[in-house]
C-alpha cells in the first residue's frame, strides 16, 4: 500500500496550515450539512422558486447538521464513537405500531381502543440504549389517553 497525501491549494499565505485545514474540515461538514436531509433523512431536495423557501430550506439542512453533530457527541460522551448513522440503523430496527381493540363500554357504547406497542431491543440495542441513558418504553400511552393531556 502507498501512502496518500492531500493537497489544499490558497491564497492565504499568512494563515498557518493547520488552521486552514480546520477550515476546509468544517467546509466539508458544512457541504455534509445538507447531505444529510437527502441522505440520511430520506428528503429529497426540491426546486425553490421563492426567497423564503431557500431560506426554509438552509433552516431545516442547519437543524439537521445541528442535530447530527448533536447526537455524534452524545454517542461520543457515551463512548460509542461519532458515527450517527450506525446508531440510527440499529435503532431503526426497534419498530412500534398499533394493537386496535374494539369494546364495549359500560354503557353499551361501542368505541376502539389503539395501544401503541414498541418491540423488546436486542441486546446490542439495549447495550446502546444504556450507554446513552435511555429506557423504551414496556407500553405506550394509548391514543385517546395523549388526547386528554
Amino acid at each position: 500500500m502507498s501512502e496518500g497525501c492531500y493537497l489544499l491549494r490558497t491564497n492565504l499565505t499568512a494563515v498557518d496550515p493547520s488552521t486552514l485545514w480546520k477550515r476546509y474540515i468544517q467546509l466539508t461538514e458544512a457541504e455534509w450539512a445538507f447531505r444529510i436531509t437527502k441522505d440520511e433523512l430520506e428528503i429529497r431536495p426540491i426546486w425553490h422558486q421563492r426567497e423564503k423557501r431557500v431560506l426554509a430550506h438552509i433552516l431545516v439542512c442547519f437543524l439537521a447538521y445541528v442535530l447530527w453533530k448533536a447526537l455524534a457527541q452524545w454517542m461520543h460522551r457515551a463512548g460509542l464513537g461519532d458515527a450517527p448513522r450506525t446508531l440510527i440503523e440499529e435503532f431503526a430496527k426497534i419498530k412500534s405500531g398499533y394493537v386496535v381493540l374494539p369494546a364495549q363500554m359500560a354503557d353499551g357504547s361501542h368505541r376502539t381502543i389503539y395501544l401503541r406497542c414498541v418491540t423488546t431491543p436486542d441486546e446490542a440495542q439495549k447495550v446502546l440504549l444504556n450507554r446513552l441513558g435511555l429506557r423504551l418504553p414496556q407500553r405506550l400511552r394509548r391514543v385517546d389517553e395523549v388526547k386528554q393531556m
